[in-house]
């Protein structure tokens, strides 16, 4: 007889373990826990049937792995946490005791750690950390834009700060930026880096207020691992470009960019965060613009369309890359500066402000080569303005960006009523409501790829100028019959209407004798018969639709459900974007209604 198993000694009562069973086993306080779950990247889990992992208890608790526990249980930092604690221990004695001296020499002998070895735990492959670098950036850009409070670490602000413009850098050296979109939580950027797409968000800078509800010392603990994660992989992405790590700029710095109000290290991360200047790469070779495409890995080989398509689209993307090359911009003091820095330079444009505004401006207002200068107050408060430039509010840049193309300045001008600013990361399906901006906004690109196309290829070129040239010949030869054709036609008139008087004469004669053999034939008529015409496309929606309900009426009890909440959630769709059409006609037709008592 074999041995009786006892209950709740296999299976999930033993492969989960609740907080507090955790707590006592690696003997930390709850606070310290939290601190290691965050920085090992250990999170609880819900167990299928809690009433066994519970030993019968279906009390609400917190489960984590068993595995996990034990893992954390080797963690070498949990010294630290602890030497930690007996430090904070020592130094509230010496402090309540008056003590200077052992202040200041328990002060200078606190226990430090490093997470180094956590990173290259958590992520042992450099795609890993791409890959999960989005909530690392967002939580990274937020902590850079946070004032100095008590609640914050001054030190994470400052690294944080520090490690996102050397991001931002090496967006602009590699030109990997796609999209933007400016929102009420803040700007939505999205990169493509070794083929990761990631997208972040940066809050802008105006209009904080401390939050109530958020506990900052979670957020300390996120932002403290991600500091140490960004170093890394800024480090690894300087070095595939060949730059040097930390940033170094090109044209270097002078005296007259020093005073005495701020130090030079002061100054150099000044000059750094304006964005404004290359960075310095280790040897000088070519660059991104320099390289030509030849290569087309993704195409079929043995299909020349293929090869032809990845082609043209790898010269609209190199045509992207470089939207704003060759021209030059100037950004007043209440635009913001960072973000439409960052976007210009990232697309080959330059960029300058003015000297008193911020560090790193490289050229003046006066300078008559600038193209664009980028305004965003009323035309009555501009005190000078050149003819030689373009005058724009910040929009257009982002819209140029996500149209990939320059679009026209007329919508965009000082005082004028914007355009929607619409979020290039919505793509609508084939119920959703699109708005009447947006479909103009993908005609505009569907044109700009055709015509791309078309003017692509040396071969449709001379196969174009061949058929002009036979046109032109055949306009000629069509002159030359038409003096000949003009005799021709005088003649025929002449004897045209000698023929016409003799069918008269002939019909007359005719139709009388019709009306003698009508008295004597009986009523008799046969008319022409007419193929029967069959409307395909008719009787193709039929046959769908007969299929439709074949196939509703096979589907079994099972998935008959599922299958009504489909249809039913389309029909909602398709109702909420036939709501929402009535409702935008309604707002034209206000507005028309609004403009003409006014012009009344």
């Amino acid at each position: 007889m074999g041995r009786m198993k006892k209950k709740f000694e296999s299976g999930e009562a033993t492969a989960f373990m609740s907080r507090n069973q955790a707590i006592k086993k690696l003997q930390l306080s709850l606070a310290d826990f939290r601190r290691l779950c965050i920085l090992k990247g250990i999170y609880p889990h819900e167990p299928k049937h809690k009433k066994r992992v519970g030993r019968g208890n279906t009390a609400p608790k917190t489960y984590y792995f068993v595995k996990d526990i034990q893992f954390l249980s080797h963690e070498p930092i949990i010294w630290k946490f602890r030497e930690t604690k007996h430090y904070v221990r020592r130094l509230k004695k010496a402090l309540e005791k008056n003590n200077t001296e052992a202040v200041k020499r328990i002060r200078g002998n606190k226990p430090k750690y490093k997470l180094h070895h956590i990173v290259r735990e958590r992520y042992p492959m450099f795609s890993d950390a791409i890959r999960d670098l989005e909530d690392c950036l967002s939580m990274c850009f937020l902590f850079a834009t946070l004032p100095k409070t008590s609640r914050t670490f001054t030190e994470h602000i400052f690294k944080a700060r520090k490690l996102t413009v050397e991001f931002l850098h090496y967006v602009i050296a590699s030109k990997s930026l796609r999209k933007v979109y400016v929102s009420i939580k803040g700007i939505y950027y999205q990169v493509e880096i070794l083929n990761e797409t990631i997208t972040w968000v940066q809050p802008h800078k105006l209009g904080y207020e401390a939050p109530t509800e958020v506990d900052f010392k979670i957020m300390q603990t996120f932002v403290e691992f991600y500091i140490t994660m960004l170093g890394f992989v800024n480090y690894k992405l300087y070095h595939t470009l060949n730059l040097h790590y930390p940033p170094q700029l090109e044209d270097g710095f002078t005296e007259n960019d020093f005073d005495e109000e701020m130090t030079r290290k002061e100054r150099v991360e000044e000059k750094l965060a304006s964005l404004s200047q290359n960075v310095m790469s280790i040897d000088a070779g070519g660059g991104e613009d320099d390289a030509e495409i030849d290569d087309f890995p993704l195409a079929d080989p043995d299909n020349p369309d293929h090869i032809e398509q990845a082609r043209v689209e790898a010269e609209q993307h190199k045509k992207f890359l470089s939207l704003f090359k060759g021209q030059k911009f100037f950004l007043n003091r209440e635009t913001p500066q960072e973000s439409l820095t960052f976007v210009i330079r990232s697309f080959g444009g330059q960029v300058s402000w003015s000297k008193t505004d911020a560090q790193g401006a490289t050229y003046e207002e006066t300078d008559q080569t600038i193209t664009h200068q980028v305004v965003d107050r009323p035309s009555k408060s501009m005190a000078t303005k050149y003819i030689s430039r373009c005058y724009v509010q910040p929009q257009w840049v982002y819209d140029c960006v996500n149209t990939k193309k320059l679009l026209p300045v007329n919508d965009y001008v000082i005082d004028a009523v914007l355009p929607p600013h619409l979020s290039p990361f919505v793509e609508e399906q084939e119920d959703d409501y699109i708005p009447p901006e947006r479909l103009a906004l993908l005609s505009r690109q569907n044109d700009g790829e055709d015509s791309g196309r078309q003017g692509m290829g040396e071969e449709d070129d001379d196969k174009a100028e061949a058929d002009q040239d036979e046109d032109d010949e055949a306009e000629e030869e069509e002159e030359e019959d038409e003096d000949s054709e003009q005799e021709v036609e005088e003649e025929t008139k002449r004897s045209k209407q000698r023929d016409v008087k003799h069918k008269q004469t002939h019909e007359s004669k005719v139709k009388t004798k019709k009306l003698k053999d009508e008295h004597n034939t009986s009523a008799m008529s046969v008319e022409r018969g007419k193929m029967q015409e069959e409307d395909v496309e008719r009787k193709r929606s039929r046959q769908m639709a007969e299929e439709r309900k074949l196939a509703e009426m096979t589907i079994p009890k099972k998935k008959k459900r599922m299958y009504d909440r489909v249809v039913a959630a389309r029909n909602k769709k398709k109702q909420e974007k036939r709501i929402l059409t009535e409702k935008r006609c309604s707002i034209e037709k206000a507005k028309r209604n609004g403009r003409k008592e006014t012009l009344i």
